[in-house]
């Protein structure tokens, strides 16, 4: 009798473990997640990113720079051979210089739409306050997987069950063909308490980017004009 009450405990104990399990909602993954990062007023503090980062392209390595005003602008220097490539998303637009142009050259509308969500320090955690959608599902063995539709992009997150923080990303956009990939690592927290991946590969339809992140200056102060397209 004593060996049945035991098993039945152990059988009632698995089947509530089970039940939390999947009582795990989007609002649960999400909150987790902001917390991970530091928590809401972290997030809500964090006005501006400097990141000074080398990036590794089939064996060559370059020194970039990637400046964010949130809200405002982002805009990616790299030197790459003596030649600069840049990448730049405002709320209003986007341009670019790449290898062989002789000047900027505006992008289209539908790329710089998917673009504007990293004008935002974390899509993911204001998405209903933006009116995205966001729903589970499914999950690995190590992640959960939200699915994020915003405006011309949708992004799968691959949210760590340990640890809260996203292990990859996913994002297909019109506009733009095959999927990227983003996979995250040496996660650090920095001096306002951001958790921040330095560590971070870029797989593309054509060519695959490790980009490892040297310095990350929080809240320095930015000029919004060097996210003006020059004439």
């Amino acid at each position: 009798m004593k060996t049945l009450i035991k098993r039945s405990f152990f059988v009632l104990i698995a089947v509530l473990g089970m039940t939390t399990v999947r009582a795990q909602s989007v609002d649960d993954i999400v909150g987790k997640y902001v917390d991970a990062l530091g928590g809401k007023a972290v997030l809500a503090s964090v006005k501006s990113l400097v990141m000074e980062s080398t990036v590794d392209m089939a064996g060559n390595e370059s020194p970039s720079t990637t400046t964010i005003l949130f809200g405002t602008g982002s805009k990616f220097n790299m030197d790459f051979n003596g030649m600069q490539i840049v990448t730049c998303i405002t709320t209003t637009g986007g341009w670019g210089i790449q290898p062989g142009q002789t000047g900027p050259t505006a992008f289209p509308a539908d790329i710089v739409k998917a673009s504007q969500l990293q004008l935002q320090v974390s899509p993911l955690a204001n998405y209903a306050a933006n009116g995205y959608k966001v729903e589970l599902i499914g999950k690995d063995t190590a992640d959960y997987k939200l699915r994020m539709t915003a405006p011309n992009v949708t992004l799968t997150f691959f949210i760590n069950m340990k640890t809260y923080l996203v292990d990859k990303l996913v994002s297909q956009s019109g506009g733009v063909q095959g999927d990227r990939t983003i996979t995250f690592s040496d996660y650090r927290k920095t001096d306002v308490g951001l958790m921040f991946p330095y560590a971070q590969t870029l797989e593309l339809p054509q060519v695959t980017l490790t980009m490892t992140h040297n310095k990350v200056t929080v809240n320095s102060t930015i000029d919004p004009t060097i996210f003006t397209m020059p004439k």
